[in-house]
């Protein structure tokens, strides 16, 4: 690991979101606050501390930022406003940066033309494409599966989904590579990653550390807005993935199912929940009501934007298929594909949603190398025979 400094690394960063570093004195008090701080992830004041110190490799081996998840005490008694916890949430988008090989998460991140533009041309794309590709257009009534034959939409969604996965996939294989290949000097035995391995799937599906940010112990899951806010929207998005991605020739079809049928029902929970989860943040946004909504970066409101609208227009073309409107569910869902997806071949593997794969992936990370850290520790030094 480099200890060479970098006296640029705090303006690259400024680049990310607003942070105010220069202005911490290292007092101790956001790591002395923090819930989620333990004596091995003394953070935010040792990432702090290295952003001062330009440790550009320090930081890039850290898994500390994703291990925090702004439960904002720590900014709100900073004695000197210099906002650990926008740091740690800058951090992260620049992490995002450094693990992604094909340089378009930095462009995404520090420059709002290159992101609304890639949206705007990815969408174009998917409108151009549905004018040559789609079937005939019945007007008699609504043949959804005529006018955009679900082989062909289920052809590209895998094809898409297989890209994605591969460019998040890699990345989050480049972040291994930091931060345990380069990061660490432990001899971590393979058996680690497996005996482990359930730690990824378990935060991965409950984001239980949000639980922590709250320190009243009685306030169960549903009063813990933060926390409930969050699961929803992650939930109704993975449910929604599945179903298009997994069931599309289940989920897209020309028949009428009764209200109780799983095909609805499913699709309903996930609608409230995605709705659930993006209004309450995007009013959290406005209002600023909470400390890690106080800030808020272009980012920030592309991905809600683009999840809301892809929200909607799915709600419009069910309603229009239900309501027998032939023309009005053809145009809304071609609308519905040209915002869909820009925000899954954009957003997940280089944009905001990245951090769902990358948050767990860095706890299960750091349990196998405090796991290692310990057996090693465990294990009797060997010392020569004196005989």
């Amino acid at each position: 690991m480099s200890n060479r400094a970098d006296p640029n690394l705090l303006l690259e960063l400024k680049q990310y979101g607003e942070v105010n570093i220069e202005s911490c004195f290292n007092c101790g008090n956001c790591t002395a606050i923090c819930p989620l701080a333990t004596d091995e992830t003394p953070f935010p004041r040792n990432n702090l501390r290295m952003v001062q110190l330009g440790l550009r490799d320090h930081l890039q081996q850290s898994l500390d930022p994703w291990l925090c998840y702004y439960c904002g005490e720590c900014s709100e008694t900073c004695p000197r406003q210099a906002e650990p916890g926008e740091a740690q949430m800058t951090m992260r988008r620049w992490l995002t940066a450094q693990y992604d090989w094909t340089g378009l998460a930095r462009k995404f991140y520090t420059s709002e033309r290159w992101e609304i533009g890639s949206v705007v041309f990815v969408g174009i794309l998917v409108v151009i494409a549905a004018m040559l590709l789609h079937g005939p257009i019945v007007t008699e009534r609504v043949e959804l599966n005529t006018f955009a034959p679900v082989h062909l939409i289920h052809t590209l969604d895998w094809i898409m989904f297989v890209g994605l996965a591969f460019f998040l996939l890699s990345n989050v294989f480049r972040m291994y590579l930091f931060t345990i290949r380069q990061g660490t000097d432990l001899e971590i035995p393979f058996s680690l990653y497996i005996t482990e391995i359930w730690q990824l799937i378990y935060q991965f599906a409950t984001q239980s550390r949000w639980s922590k940010c709250d320190e009243d112990p009685e306030k169960d899951f549903l009063k813990k807005p933060l926390w409930r806010n969050h699961w929803f929207l992650a939930a109704g998005y993975v449910t929604m993935l599945i179903l298009i991605v997994v069931f599309l020739k289940w989920f897209q079809t020309d028949d009428i199912y009764p209200v109780w049928h799983p095909q609805r029902w499913i699709g309903y929970l996930a609608t409230i929940a995605l709705l659930w989860g993006t209004i309450a943040m995007i009013r959290g946004r406005i209002k600023r009501d909470a400390e890690m909504h106080r800030h808020s970066h272009p980012s920030d409101w592309m991905f809600l934007i683009l999840l809301l609208s892809t929200t909607v227009t799915g709600i419009l073309v069910h309603i229009f298929r239900y309501l027998g409107l032939p023309l009005a569910t053809y145009y809304t869902y071609v609308l519905h594909l040209a915002i869909l997806t820009p925000m899954l071949v954009l957003e997940v593997p280089f944009g905001k949603w990245s951090h769902l794969a990358y948050r767990p992936v860095a706890i299960y990370l750091q349990t196998v190398k405090e796991k290692a850290a310990a057996k090693q520790m465990a294990e009797p030094e060997l010392t020569p025979s004196l005989v």
